[in-house]
């Protein structure tokens, strides 16, 4: 679990923050990672759906490292949010990035 935090981690986390936040990344852009640390990128699409006012896109904002709207305001349409998150599982032993593409 503390596997971002240590040196071997620490450049994968490190590519997707800025100043000590979350980067937002658009939907075609990807964190810069030096070719010696280069990985895999595993995507998901994630589509959230329910009633309004449940809370959809203050959880989009929380993952996202961003501050949730102080009002509710209703989301016209589909909002896509792309976060990264880098991982290292145990079963490979080798880190990947996951791509989660989050569809409010």
């Amino acid at each position: 679990p503390g596997w971002l935090l240590s040196p071997a981690g620490r450049p994968y986390l490190d590519s997707i923050l800025h100043k000590n936040q979350r980067r937002v990344f658009g939907l075609l852009e990807r964190p810069a990672l030096p070719p010696a640390l280069a990985v895999p990128t595993v995507t998901y699409k994630l589509f959230l759906a329910g009633r309004s006012g449940v809370g959809k896109t203050a959880l989009v904002a929380w993952l996202g490292g961003t501050p949730a709207p102080p009002a509710h305001h209703e989301t016209l349409g589909i909002e896509a949010t792309t976060l990264f998150w880098p991982a290292k599982p145990r079963s490979s032993g080798r880190p990947v990035l996951f791509q989660l593409q989050l569809w409010d």
